[in-house]
Parts: structure tokens; C-alpha cells; sequence
């Protein structure tokens, strides 16, 4: 989905790190903020160190979907002394014989795309305890598609866990989060983008 950049930004405080996000206008009812750990060393160590003490601690494994959860399932899997991690890809790779695949909608996504496992990775989840991560949870789809693909998988998913909540998703009792994020309402003037609370 093509989101249009405005020139503002919501300015977030997490885990002793203050970032500016840019305000990303998905529709021209919607906007969120555009938040990205990919490459941010000090945000990854910190939101991981601060998720995985919040985890189950009957969690075998973590679980995330490519590409922006990987960092945080590498690091929580590293402090939490997790051999494994599981990545769910976006697209079936050469070496996946038989995949297990889902499919998955996601707020900034267009249209539908899949998530899938390769047989080798189903193996390794069998049975097991997991705990499904992402960076920023928002409408839940890809949340329920990486529990939906866990479960085919024949693993029991024991918690989901995100840095953000955004929207209505920070209500949510079912989930772990370090910090809530509302969804913003975009608002042209004179030509430029502006953003308002979408509670207001």
C-alpha cells in the first residue's frame, strides 16, 4: 500500500529512547506512525531486553513474521537463551520441499499476501510453546496469521507480544506491549499533510 510521508512527526518515548516518527498517510482517513527498529541497534537491545522479562516463562520459542520482527525475535531469543528462532517468510523459497502456508492482510500491505513455513521449521516448532513477536501490532491480521500458522504447524502459542500497540490493538488484554500508539487522522491544509489525534 503507497503511504504519502507528511512533513510531521509523532514523537515516541520507549524504553529509555525518544524517536521521531514520520507521520505515514495510509488513506486519506488514516495515518499512522512510522515505526522502524531495522538497523536501530540501541532500540532493538532495549525493547527486547524489556519484552523478553515480560514473556512466559514456559516459552520454548519465539516466532515472528519477515522482516521487520526479526531483530527483536533474534535478540529476545538471544537473551532469554533460545537456541532457535522461527521466521515465517512472504514467499516460498526454493529450499521449502512441502510449506505450510496462511494467508495474511496487513494495515501496510496492499491486498492479500501469504505467510509460510518450510517443512524443516514445522519440525521445529512441533510441540513446542511459542510465543508469536512483532514490532507494532495495529488491525491484528498478521498477528493472526503467524498464531494461525503456528498452530497448523502443530505448536501452541502461549503469547503474542509487540514494542507497539497501535489503534484500538493497545486495548487488547491478550497481548504484551511495551507502549500503546494511536492511529492518527490525516488532514490536508493548503496543500500539506497534517495529523490530529484520531480520538479527537
Amino acid at each position: 500500500m503507497r503511504c504519502i510521508v507528511a512533513k510531521e512527526y509523532y514523537e515516541l518515548h520507549v524504553a529509555g529512547c525518544t524517536r521521531q516518527l514520520p507521520i505515514l498517510n495510509v488513506t486519506d482517513s488514516l495515518a499512522i506512525a512510522g515505526f522502524v527498529i531495522l538497523g536501530d541497534t540501541e532500540l532493538t537491545v532495549n525493547t527486547a531486553k524489556e519484552l523478553a522479562a515480560k514473556l512466559p516463562a514456559e516459552a520454548d520459542m519465539i516466532m515472528t513474521a519477515e522482516t521487520k520482527g526479526i531483530p527483536l525475535a533474534a535478540e529476545m531469543a538471544r537473551i532469554l537463551g533460545m537456541p532457535h528462532y522461527i521466521v515465517a517468510r512472504k514467499s516460498i523459497k526454493a529450499y521449502m520441499e512441502n510449506p505450510l502456508i496462511v494467508d495474511d492482510e496487513s494495515i501496510t500491505t496492499k491486498g492479500k499476501q501469504i505467510l509460510c513455513l518450510s517443512d524443516a521449521d514445522v519440525e521445529l516448532i512441533k510441540g513446542k510453546k511459542i510465543v508469536i513477536v512483532d514490532d507494532v501490532i495495529s488491525t491484528g491480521g498478521s498477528l493472526k496469521a503467524l498464531e494461525e500458522l503456528a498452530e497448523k504447524a502443530g505448536a501452541e502459542v502461549i503469547g503474542k507480544a509487540a514494542i507497539l500497540a497501535e489503534g484500538d490493538a493497545g486495548k487488547r488484554t491478550d497481548i504484551i506491549f511495551w507502549k500503546s500508539c494511536p492511529f492518527l487522522k490525516p488532514v490536508s491544509l493548503s496543500g500539506k499533510w497534517y495529523h490530529e489525534n484520531a480520538d479527537t
